[in-house]
């Protein structure tokens, strides 16, 4: 597939809200796959299709980098307990911020066979559903960070 160009803050397609999917298409396939290749290339744990300049109600996440959850037309439908943390974001290059987020989601999508199904998530999970949902109606973190924003050196791989 292909790594597609992730969408910076500033922007105007990562504050405008998604259009729901209706049905998958090859197209909608292909945009799945190259938002993961992106997602693993950035070495990111999740990617939202206005991330890439598609406004379609799409998310990637992996925290654990072996395990893909694909999340069509999510939304959240329950949430417990509380965390602060750092967050980052791909659109949002260098920075790093703390954000209060639940500590538990439940949430309910589409597969990519359109299939309604749960996830649940706690502690980073759960950061990352909130996080990438929000990018689905315009949001990005630094709208929710508490205190200022901090610059974060991103670490470069060595040569082998």
């Amino acid at each position: 597939m292909a790594i597609r160009n992730v969408r910076e803050i500033g922007e105007e397609v990562l504050t405008k809200k998604c259009k729901a999917v209706v049905e998958m298409t090859p197209r909608i396939k292909e945009l799945i796959e190259d938002m993961l290749d992106t997602m693993y290339e950035a070495n990111g744990v999740g990617l939202a299709a206005p991330q890439v300049g598609i406004l379609k109600r799409i998310v990637v996440i992996d925290v654990t980098g072996e395990d893909p959850h694909i999340l069509i037309n999510p939304r959240i439908v329950e949430t417990s307990g509380e965390q602060v943390g750092p967050e980052a974001c791909l659109s949002v290059p260098g920075k790093s911020g703390t954000v209060k987020r639940p500590n538990y989601v439940k949430v309910v999508g589409l597969d990519v066979n359109m299939t309604e199904y749960e996830l649940e998530g706690t502690e980073l999970l759960a950061r990352a559903i909130c996080h990438e949902l929000d990018h689905l109606d315009g949001k990005l973190y630094v709208d929710k960070v508490e205190g200022p924003l901090q610059d974060v050196e991103r670490e470069e791989e060595e040569e082998a």
